[in-house]
């Protein structure tokens, strides 16, 4: 692997995706309880969703940029330092006790600007390996070793329940910006077509959802992201009920399985069909709400461990084919059209759904914690069902990368 580049550009990418997976994941992940801490409970649906909202707007216009008007290792640049102050505002907002729409406002302003960041860092990875299948899974690890060491340091300085996450999480932000002087510069395509807003807004990247498979791929990833919106504000919640304490330390468990799985994926993507590591995913996360469901510390923590493995064998996969059987001159906006359907459509329904489902399981001020995870299990059911059905394969006329180039011409 060290042999297809620098050994010194190595390390770089890998430093990139660790600092910005500890800081996405020291905001992200306590967030749920800072808000509930600083009386905030009542927004968390909301405050999640800001992030779907995102979605919708900035990385397709980000990503066409990165794609046609600047580098993307500037475009980074100019986002994480964006992240990192927007991330300080509103950690001062919640701090200070604003009111509740200055608070989501802030909330907002931040998702706005970190929306874009993930898609754009990873067209920068593989526009650097050889090797995409075998490189991608260890490298993309390091953003889970990131995220995770991100979250056992808020536990560490007792913040799991304070504002000090969400500053710990700007300064890191800063790093990455700082970080990106450090990395290589990729050039940007010169492009003779006339730059129309729908480009220059990313919007004719909706051409890639012309392709049978390529549709299929961006709509199970947004469906599977509905239920999944549903792990991360209730867990450390349901964790607390059952009497887990340091409830963030114990998601980090979750990280462990999806750093083995990403660094077993290369060997996977090497001997079994792409439609079958996709169903292992689904099927993983089926599992994983179906013994949430039932109520124990043992089941929940079961839960939390097979997160790891569903979340890698979907969103990792679904990132490794985008590469594989796109354009190369269209690789950013397929990301970004990736954030915009996971992040935008499937995160703003399953945020606003699961908070929807998660007060109807909550009729009294007790959870019935097997129907709120029950429900989960089943949607999830669903959708390993639709693509098993929906997905074809190569075999059926996907026709490869040069297929998909032909269709967006």
């Amino acid at each position: 692997m060290l042999t297809t580049i620098r050994r010194a550009e190595y390390a770089e990418l890998i430093g990139l995706f660790f600092i910005q997976g500890a800081a996405m994941g020291m905001w992200f992940v306590p967030l749920s309880a800072v808000l509930d801490a600083h009386g905030f409970a009542g927004i968390k649906p909301f405050a999640f969703a800001t992030s779907a909202v995102a979605a919708f707007i900035s990385p397709l216009a980000f990503g066409a940029m990165a794609d046609r008007q600047a580098s993307p290792v500037k475009v980074l640049r100019g986002l994480a330092l964006a992240t990192a102050l927007a991330m300080a505002l509103a950690s001062r907002s919640i701090q200070a006790g604003w009111s509740t729409w200055a608070v989501l406002a802030c909330i907002q302003l931040h998702a706005l600007c970190s929306a874009p960041t993930w898609g754009i860092a990873s067209t920068i990875v593989f526009a650097r390996l050889e090797d995409a299948k075998k490189e991608f899974g260890p490298i993309r690890a390091m953003a889970t070793v990131g995220w995770g060491g991100g979250c056992l340091l808020v536990s560490a300085l007792g913040a799991d329940h304070s504002t000090l996450s969400g500053y710990g999480g700007a300064a890191v932000w800063l790093v990455v910006g700082v970080l990106t002087f450090f990395l290589p510069a990729l050039e940007t395509p010169k492009s003779a077509e006339n730059l129309t807003w729908t480009r220059r807004l990313g919007l004719d990247a909706l051409a890639l959802l012309r392709v049978r498979n390529h549709r299929v791929v961006f709509v199970t990833t947004a469906l599977f992201t509905i239920p999944l919106a549903g792990f991360y504000p209730y867990t450390p919640t349901h964790l607390r009920d059952l009497g887990l304490q340091h409830p963030i330390a114990w998601m980090s468990l979750g990280q462990i399985t999806e750093i083995i799985a990403m660094f077993s994926l290369g060997a996977l993507l090497l001997r079994w069909r792409l439609k079958w590591i996709f169903a292992c995913g689904l099927a993983f996360g089926v599992l994983r709400f179906a013994v949430s469901a039932l109520d124990t510390p043992a089941g929940l923590i079961t839960g939390v461990i097979l997160h790891g493995c569903s979340f890698t064998l979907v969103f990792i996969t679904a990132q490794i084919y985008l590469d594989q059987r796109v354009d190369p001159a269209w690789r950013a906006r397929a990301q970004a059209l990736m954030s915009l359907m996971n992040g935008g459509v499937g995160s703003l329904l399953g945020y606003l759904g699961t908070g929807g489902w998660f007060a109807a399981c909550t009729p009294d001020g007790s959870t019935r914690w097997p129907l709120f995870w029950g429900g989960l299990a089943l949607l999830m059911a669903v959708v390993l069902g639709f693509f098993l059905i929906a997905y074809r394969g190569r075999s059926a006329g996907m026709g490869g990368q040069p297929a998909a180039t032909a269709a967006l011409r």
